[in-house]
């Protein structure tokens, strides 16, 4: 392990240096490749992870098709991970820091804050969800009934949640990696017990998992007729475990004006082969395949042993897809789910650096990386799966697939049982902890030290991304904010674009450590503090997503936005950054304590 450099005098007193900002020196840096690995387990283990796989399967896609691509997904992004990390082990740098080379020491501030602005939100929604889960607890253990709308208790327990959080941010780095390395066997335990469940529950684990076919058919759809070109209504509701239709009627319902309330059928028999012509409500005659509904819904209902009925919700009819179909159909919607599941992910790969800062080698972040990012997400992507469609076998009442209990919240308010409640939702409540804390409040707290690090800490900086995410108000504008982040973070491709372009392809790895703590130094690009070529080239990378966005023939290039962004501000950086790059001067020696 090479000496530790010391920085010159003048940079330990610069505006742009605060210890939290320093470089890491090799006694602190204490993070193997098992810590690694672990703070990856209990950042991909969330709500989110679980429910990961049902917009694919909902869409149509096989449970096997999606966990492939949230298994490619997830390996692609790993890659620029260990890429982006690399200057935080060969340098000890925060992300903010490292971003100073290619946009200037000011002009990191843009790409900087709107990640942090993001994890800010993000922060804000997940502690709503943990002090729920708090809610959830208590009302458990005292037998009170819980509210659906918002008072007193939830937000007494969001502000206990809150604490707990802070709690961390205050203790440091080090009780960050205490967190996550308690987290990780912990959840993967729980996990293990869920498949375990729907195993002993379900009739074993290729009975289950056969189940999966089921979940991706829609309520019913209409089908033209091979011979006579007239459509078809096909009913699909769920059946058990004997391969019985768990629905016994079902009724249609058909579209009004708009704003008007649709028109109920009455309830009818399902036929035994369950295919019936489709006749027009209007003349009770077949119709053909081009005079489609423009909507069509359907309801099922099954007789209760006790008397009355189960009811599914109302849930739309397929309509025969418009386009030609074919392979270039299919691999142009796996392409289309392999963009998103890498953008779920793209915004930790910008801030990876103030994570990997405290490896203990390039091998071990590397090695951390790979074994925790890819592998979490498969697991417990598949123990969504694996326990949704061991539902449909245990609870009667799920008549169609549209109904299935994907969100873990919706599937344990199916149980009564107080205990089980409380463990579910104490697994639940550290798996939001490791997440918020690793994921949305290192980065945050270091984009705001480096704001002004002469007057913001790392841990005065946890707490304005604490504070904002009050200000966001989660419980009022949950829905909202998620879909505004999820935009947000699809146009952030560009920046890692040009991070990756700059360190590896400009730089050749190699950076004059002193001059990113100087204010008149090399990186603030002739005084002025920023990179105009890298701003544009974020301009030009960001611009081609939102072209995509508005045009609607460009569409794809908004689809696309995270590999659209990221190549477009790839090579436009590198054309655009053409002045010489000043070699490292002897004291400008990075802090290597690993292998290149």
């Amino acid at each position: 392990m090479a000496d530790f450099p010391e920085l010159p005098a003048d940079v330990t007193r610069s505006p742009l240096y605060n210890a939290d900002l320093a470089p890491v020196p090799p006694s602190q840096r204490t993070w193997n490749r098992w810590h690694l690995a672990a703070l990856w387990v209990g950042m991909a283990v969330c709500i989110p992870t679980y429910i990961l796989a049902s917009y694919m399967i909902r869409a149509g896609l096989s449970w096997q098709a999606a966990l492939i691509i949230i298994a490619v997904a997830n390996l692609i992004i790993t890659v620029p991970m260990v890429l982006n990390g690399h200057a935080g082990v060969k340098y000890g740098i925060p992300f903010p820091v490292l971003g100073r080379a290619a946009f200037g020491t000011q002009g990191i501030h843009v790409p900087a804050l709107v990640r942090a602005i993001v994890a800010c939100g993000w922060f804000g929604v997940q502690t709503w969800i943990g002090g729920l889960a708090i809610y959830a607890i208590w009302n458990a253990v005292t037998g009170q009934a819980a509210t659906t709308g918002l008072d007193a208790a939830k937000f007494i327990c969001f502000g206990v949640f809150w604490v707990i959080n802070i709690y961390f941010i205050w203790r440091g780095t080090e009780s960050i990696k205490w967190l996550e390395n308690f987290s990780a066997p912990f959840l993967i335990l729980m996990g293990l017990v869920l498949i375990g469940w729907g195993v002993l529950r379900g009739g074993g684990f290729a009975n289950v998992l056969a189940q999966g076919a089921q979940l991706s058919q829609p309520a019913a759809r209409l089908l033209p007729d091979a011979g006579t070109g007239q459509l078809q209504l096909q009913l699909l509701p769920l059946r058990d475990a004997a391969g019985r239709r768990k629905a016994t009627e079902y009724r249609l319902h058909y579209p009004m004006n708009k704003g008007e309330k649709s028109l109920a059928g009455p309830w009818q028999p399902i036929p035994e082969n369950a295919t019936l012509p489709w006749l027009s409500p209007l003349t009770n005659a077949p119709v053909s395949a081009t005079q489609l509904p423009a909507e069509l819904k359907i309801e099922y209902r099954a007789p209760k042993a006790q008397g009355g009925y189960l009811v599914s919700s109302v849930a739309p009819v397929k309509l025969p897809d418009a386009g030609t179909g074919g392979v270039g159909a299919t691999v142009w919607q796996y392409l289309l789910w392999l963009t998103a599941m890498v953008g779920f992910w793209a915004t930790m790969s910008l801030s990876i650096a103030d994570i990997t800062r405290y490896a203990t080698s390039q091998r071990d972040q590397v090695a951390g990386q790979f074994m925790g990012l890819p592998g979490t997400m498969v697991l417990y992507s598949f123990v969504g799966i694996f326990v949704t469609c061991a539902t449909v076998l245990l609870f009667p009442d799920l008549l169609i697939a549209d109904d299935a209990p994907w969100d873990p919240v919706s599937f344990l308010a199916r149980f009564d049982n107080p205990w089980v409640v409380v463990v579910s939702q104490l697994a639940m409540l550290v798996a939001t902890l490791s997440t918020n804390i690793a994921a949305n409040v290192i980065a945050p707290a270091n984009a705001f030290a480096n704001l002004l690090p002469g007057r913001i800490s790392f841990r005065t900086g946890g707490v304005l991304a604490g504070l904002i995410g009050i200000i966001i108000c989660p419980w009022w504008l949950l829905n909202e904010i998620s879909g505004i982040l999820t935009f947000v973070s699809g146009l952030l491709g560009p920046v890692l674009g040009i991070l990756l372009c700059d360190y590896f392809t400009i730089r050749r790895k190699q950076l004059n450590l002193a001059e990113l703590y100087r204010p008149a130094g090399e990186y603030s690009y002739g005084g002025r503090g920023y990179n105009p070529a890298a701003l544009l080239a974020l301009a030009l990378g960001v611009g081609t997503a939102l072209v995509g966005y508005w045009v609607p023939a460009l569409n794809f290039l908004y689809t696309l936005s995270w590999f659209t962004g990221f190549l477009v501000a790839y090579v436009a950086y590198y054309l655009l950054h053409r002045r010489p790059v000043r070699q490292p001067e002897k004291n400008d020696r990075p802090v290597a304590v690993a292998a290149e």
